[in-house]
């Protein structure tokens, strides 16, 4: 049973950012730039993904290739 999942990947600095900011980018497991992490597919996922939507890219991974 695959599902989508999205690669998140951090391509802007959090320097100067505001604290909720920050915590977003903590909290989807991002640590420095251009690390990347993938997450399922989910709606909370993409709600914080678009909170932070200027620090990072999204791209979606066709379920069953990865």
């Amino acid at each position: 049973m695959s599902e989508q999942r999205l690669r998140i990947t951090l391509v802007r600095s959090v320097i100067g950012r505001p604290e909720s900011q920050r915590a977003t980018v903590r909290s989807l497991g991002l640590r420095r730039m251009r690390q990347s992490v993938v997450h399922r597919d989910r709606p909370e996922i993409r709600g914080m993904a678009r909170h932070i939507e200027h620090l990072v890219t999204v791209e979606e991974i066709p379920a069953g290739s990865e």
